[in-house]
């Protein structure tokens, strides 16, 4: 039990300190959750392998859809 009259002497950590602790947990925490997902994606992908070729052409198709597409706009633009 503390003396009321007695100071109290520990000393209080600073709030940049409190601050760069909560810092560095949250990227722990970050680093873990990044880890066991990319972890699940290549145990996925070696487990079907035509559904993660697919899903990639997929995407690479939107990308160049999307690259396409403002291509175009652009060309529109300067033809004005």
């Amino acid at each position: 039990m503390k003396d009321k009259t007695t100071p109290d002497t520990a000393p209080q950590p600073a709030a940049e300190d409190s601050l760069l602790d909560r810092t560095r947990d949250a990227l722990a925490d970050a680093r873990d959750a990044v880890s066991e997902a990319v972890s699940s994606a290549l145990d996925a992908a070696k487990k079907r392998p035509a559904t993660t070729a697919a899903v990639a052409a997929g995407a690479a198709a939107a990308v160049a859809g999307a690259a396409y597409g403002i291509s175009k706009l652009r060309e529109k633009e300067t033809a004005e």
